[in-house]
């Protein structure tokens, strides 16, 4: 019995970018890849959040309203992520040269914020956006050397 179908179009492709994910070692340690799958998440939300604040900031100052409202949705982000920081640095089993720089890291952001809070002009700000940029590469590398990634 032959089938019959209501509309013979084919579903176009879907548009979003595809990403493969990133093999991990046959050596990965497992502490390694719990506390920088997580730290990895931290990254990515402080990163965002951080960034719509500089971009408000750029050309303006703490006195605009979108720079305020941008300012404390940052500084909550990079709360909520340098604890993701400092508890993936606590994975029990976790090897200190993957645990240090996302301690470092924590540090950095809670610096950060509090510069946000205090209302720190933006070269300061710069500064420690830099050092924060710098723990997180020293993180990433630390993560691929014990076989994973963040």
């Amino acid at each position: 019995m032959p089938t019959a179908f209501a509309d013979d179009d084919v579903a176009p492709p879907n548009p979003a970018v595809q990403v493969d994910a990133v093999p991990m070692s046959d050596n990965a340690q497992p502490a390694a890849i719990v506390a920088c799958g997580n730290f990895a998440q931290a990254l990515d939300g402080a990163a965002q959040y951080y960034g719509e604040f500089s971009d408000s900031f750029e050309g303006s100052d703490y006195n605009d309203p979108a720079v305020q409202s941008s300012n404390e949705v940052g500084r909550t982000a990079l709360r909520q992520a340098a604890g993701v920081a400092i508890d993936s640095a606590n994975t029990p089993g976790l090897d200190v040269a993957v645990a240090a720089p996302m301690r470092a890291w924590s540090a950095d952001a809670t610096k950060l914020l509090l510069k946000m809070a205090l209302r720190i002009p933006g070269d300061s700000l710069n500064a420690t956006a830099t050092e924060m940029n710098n723990d997180a590469t020293n993180a990433q590398e630390a993560c691929a050397a014990a076989g994973t990634h963040a």
